[in-house]
């Protein structure tokens, strides 16, 4: 199953309205283009702009239609469009298959195309069935996704922060004052959990997605463990950001799942959770284990998995199987204060 859409790139002129701005037109914005605008921000779809022109206009007209705003990330220039879809992958920390471009010109969507096969690209046409299409929606609007761009907005204040900040990396973690909350999943934890599991593609050991009837079955066996970490910080809450799933015998505690909100990446705070789960089995007298299914993007948690003690002791080149090899849990990393 292709992922979800987490970004939305626009192209401006002749897309998200019918002018050129650097040659002086004034358009107003197609009422189809902006009712998508809206509608997917509230589903928790980014958007951003990849656009040729001069970029004091372009964001002029944009913040002169009360559109600005909705923008997470701005790049406009006269660069090939696919090395701005590039940049603002990256700086959303977010992986080219859960990225989309939309672009009234057929030669800009054919090279973005070449350039990175895994973005999916819509004519300008297509503006206004965007919110329709699947790869766009999702049962349910968390809170999470509901705040998503105030979320990806703190997350750059962060990052600014770390750039003024100069020092070590470490240094400016241990600054954050980083604080992660686990706990059993509740009722009101389960739509967040299937959105993680749908939209979590990097930071996921075994891409498992769960539906909420399978979720609240899970919650509810006595042979299974749901957990939620969520995250907080100097600067204000990420919400929740993490997953972790395990199915319990007498002897072992299996790790199906385990994932952390690509917007954590930086933190450092996958470990953490990782090593609350070992602990927690460990405590129980059950042998902590784990799968992991390797894809195209997920080979970090591999390395999680191992840094953090675990050993390949079967499975197929499909799924591996690992389990802990360690007398004690592995320890939580320092600049994370662990709550549970």
């Amino acid at each position: 199953m292709r992922s979800m859409v987490k970004c939305l790139v626009w192209d401006l002129d002749d897309t998200l309205w019918d002018g050129v701005v650097v040659e002086g037109d004034d358009p107003v914005p197609f009422p189809p283009a902006v009712a998508a605008l809206h509608a997917l921000d509230r589903r928790g779809v980014l958007h951003a702009v990849a656009s040729r022109g001069e970029p004091g206009p372009a964001e002029a007209h944009l913040a002169a239609h009360g559109l600005a705003e909705l923008f997470i990330v701005v790049e406009v220039g006269w660069g090939a469009k696919s090395d701005a879809v590039r940049r603002i992958a990256e700086a959303l920390d977010i992986g080219l298959d859960a990225v989309a471009f939309i672009d009234n010109d057929p030669l800009e969507r054919a090279e973005v195309t070449a350039a990175h096969p895994a973005v999916r690209c819509y004519p300008a046409s297509r503006a206004g069935e965007l919110a329709e299409l699947a790869e766009f929606t999702q049962p349910g609007v968390t809170a999470e996704a509901g705040r998503r761009r105030q979320l990806y907005r703190m997350e750059r204040a962060r990052k600014a922060s770390e750039l003024e900040h100069g020092g070590p990396s470490s240094d400016f973690l241990a600054s954050l004052g980083l604080v992660m909350t686990v706990r059993q999943a509740r009722e009101d934890d389960l739509a967040r959990a299937h959105e993680l599991t749908v939209r979590t593609n990097q930071l996921n050991t075994t891409g498992w997605t769960a539906d909420l009837p399978e979720l609240r079955r899970r919650c509810a066996d006595p042979d299974q463990e749901v957990l939620v970490a969520e995250l907080a910080d100097r600067f204000g809450p990420y919400g929740v950001i993490g997953l972790a799933l395990s199915e319990i015998t007498e002897e072992a505690s299996v790790l199906k799942l385990l994932l952390m909100s690509c917007r954590v990446m930086s933190r450092g705070v996958g470990s953490a959770l990782l090593g609350h789960v070992v602990g927690r089995a460990m405590a129980a007298g059950r042998r902590p284990m784990a799968e992991f299914v390797p894809t195209d993007v997920n080979r970090i948690m591999l390395v999680t998995l191992r840094f953090s003690g675990f050993r390949v002791t079967g499975g197929t080149p499909e799924r591996v199987v690992l389990s802990y090899d360690g007398d004690q849990p592995p320890a939580i990393p320092a600049h994370v204060d662990l709550v549970h």
